[in-house]
């Protein structure tokens, strides 16, 4: 007797790759470290936002909204870092969406020790910066930026040394951002599965 069996054969759809949001502070990075890095991950095609694409005059909602759409950032932390409270409510915002799920971050320390990142103290440039800016701050503000400042550099990040190879150092961060982007369409992938089915008839 001949009879037909359902067999099926899972069809993999992926959308647009997943944005990256670089957060970061200095002209000296942006046309140097940064430069470098946003044309390594744009040669591996890896969809990279950084705020000197926007137009010059938009507010920092706008930035918020480019966070929200990221699945992964770069918080790349600096010596001059924390002069910016443009940086630090960036951090705030991609604490809280880390915090839901929503959003992966890799700490980049760019020649600063995660140590001092994570407890600013005044023995260090940059928490001599934190607290400069914290005098024109508000108290709530402060104790938000204190709890990103020691919840992202938490996670597992990447560290340059004084002469280090920065040309390596971009190499492994490309790997690492690739490697969350795995992850990522892995993830996708197990949660469309029920979904995502073709049949094939399988004579028997």
């Amino acid at each position: 007797m001949m009879a037909f069996l359902n067999n099926v054969t899972c069809v993999i759809s992926h959308g647009p790759p997943p944005m990256v949001f670089l957060n970061f502070r200095g002209d000296e990075l942006r046309y140097n470290f940064v430069s470098h890095l946003t044309g390594a991950f744009e040669r591996y095609g890896i969809n990279v936002f950084v705020d000197n694409y926007e137009q010059r005059g938009k507010d920092l909602k706008n930035l918020f909204e480019k966070i929200h759409d990221s699945r992964i950032a770069l918080a790349i932390f600096s010596t001059r870092y924390t002069e910016s409270s443009w940086c630090m409510d960036e951090l705030v915002k991609m604490e809280k969406l880390v915090d839901q799920g929503k959003l992966r971050v890799i700490p980049i320390f760019y020649k600063v020790e995660a140590e001092d990142v994570r407890k600013p103290k005044g023995d260090s440039e940059f928490g001599k910066n934190f607290w400069r800016l914290a005098e024109d701050s508000s108290g709530d503000q402060i104790k938000k930026w204190k709890e990103a400042l020691e919840c992202i550099p938490n996670k597992m990040g990447l560290s340059l040394r004084e002469k280090s190879s920065e040309a390596d150092f971009v190499k492994e961060i490309v790997k690492a951002v690739q490697r969350v982007i795995a992850a990522i369409r892995l993830e996708e992938d197990q949660k469309d599965w029920p979904y995502l089915f073709q049949e094939e008839q399988v004579l028997i």
